[in-house]
């Protein structure tokens, strides 16, 4: 009678939650009844047969047979030689083995590992982002996924493409919890991401977690997305060597576009007004120039969000080996000219510091020339009276 009775609830058991497995390797959900069958059991008592059990829940092996003690809330053996776990549990992970004797002598062995799992709840991304800024790093949000086993792995996307962190544009800051009495984890993981400027207006995110067990499928969130604001990009300009655009015909100049995201823009070039039938670069090289490529170029950078943004012109002059011939040869006639000058100026200078000297040595002649003369007249002026006395 109590034999039937334990044989009816066993079908019950099997009717409503449990499967009868035969697979070396068991995976078995949390909370679900599990049945692990003993190949070569006699089917009705009396069954010779043991079961051997080193799971989480026993220190070592533990043995269970049909006339062994009850361990009916965690195992127990049923009357068809199986081994029923009415609730699979985290501790019941381990080793499973069965010897059996059927009625003709012939002894069978079963052994099982068995592993538990557990689904979480559908993911959510938590505190998303309204917006995001290109070159700096902006958190998009956290994505979390509670309550299961194993721990598994959460994965972020963007459009529909894996992310994968690389430190500079992509970065994720995970965190792993486990419940101190469910033994379930709760998974974190917060997405960072720079957005390169002149990049899509708009990117799209999702967050999925992967099992830790294999044939499982993935779990999605639904998808945010998020806008990319541009401020006002800043000047674009032309940079030009050699520096002044000033250069003999057959030189080379090299014209640079400089841009705050050179890789991620589209930069064409203009001469005189009249865009460059030219493949997009930053970079324009003019080699063995001719008088025709004189003229003012600008390049244009195209951003998404803003349109076309034009630099300031720069002028690119182009000169003869001739004319520079004759600038240095009036280079050289300006220099002696100056020499021709300031020698002049050295000679007058020279003169000039002379002449009071000259002056001095003809002083004293001059004044000697007086005296005689005053002498002479001195002289002449007695004979004049004495003569004229004489006449009369």
């Amino acid at each position: 009678m109590a034999a039937g009775a334990a044989a009816g609830a066993w079908m019950l058991v099997l009717s409503l939650w449990g499967a009868v497995v035969g697979d070396r390797n068991i995976t078995a959900r949390i909370g679900k009844p599990l049945v692990l069958n003993c190949r070569g059991a006699p089917k009705k008592p009396p069954q010779q047969l043991e079961w051997k059990l080193n799971t989480g829940r026993t220190e070592a092996w533990k043995v269970l047979s049909p006339e062994g003690d009850s361990w009916d809330s965690v195992a127990r053996v049923l009357p068809n030689g199986s081994l029923l776990l009415p609730a699979v549990g985290i501790q019941d992970e381990g080793t499973f083995r069965c010897q059996a004797t059927s009625r003709n002598g012939k002894e069978m062995r079963s052994a099982y590992q068995v592993r538990v799992y557990q689904i979480p709840g559908k993911p959510e991304i938590v505190s998303p982002a309204s917006e995001l800024v290109p070159g700096v790093p902006n958190k998009v949000g956290t994505c979390v996924s509670e309550g299961g086993y194993p721990a598994g792995t959460l994965n972020w996307h963007s459009d529909g493409k894996l992310l994968i962190p690389d430190g500079k544009g992509v970065s994720v800051l995970e965190e792993t919890t486990r419940h101190p009495q469910t033994g379930l984890f709760t998974l974190q993981s917060a997405l960072m991401v720079t957005p390169a400027w002149g990049g899509a207006p708009h990117l799209t995110f999702s967050c999925s977690f992967s099992p830790g067990l294999p044939r499982r499928r993935a779990l999605h969130t639904a998808s945010i997305q998020l806008r990319v604001w541009e401020p006002v990009p800043p000047e674009v300009r032309v940079m030009i060597q050699p520096e002044g655009g000033k250069l003999v015909r057959g030189g080379t100049v090299t014209l640079t576009c400089e841009t705050p995201a050179q890789s991620s823009l589209q930069i064409h070039w203009i001469k005189d007004g009249i865009p460059l039938h030219l493949a997009p670069s930053p970079v324009l090289l003019l080699s063995d120039v001719e008088f025709d490529d004189e003229g003012s170029y600008s390049c244009v950078a195209t951003y998404p969000s803003h349109g076309p943004q034009e630099s300031p012109a720069v002028r690119v002059v182009i000169g003869s080996v001739e004319g520079q011939g004759l600038g240095t040869v009036a280079l050289a006639l300006g220099i002696l000219g100056g020499l021709g000058v300031a020698a002049l100026l050295i000679g007058a200078i020279m003169w000039r510091r002379q002449r009071p000297r000259r002056e001095e040595r003809k002083a004293p002649e001059n004044q000697e020339e007086e005296e005689e003369r005053v002498e002479l007249n001195q002289s002449e002026e007695p004979e004049a009276a004495e003569s004229g006395a004489a006449g009369p």
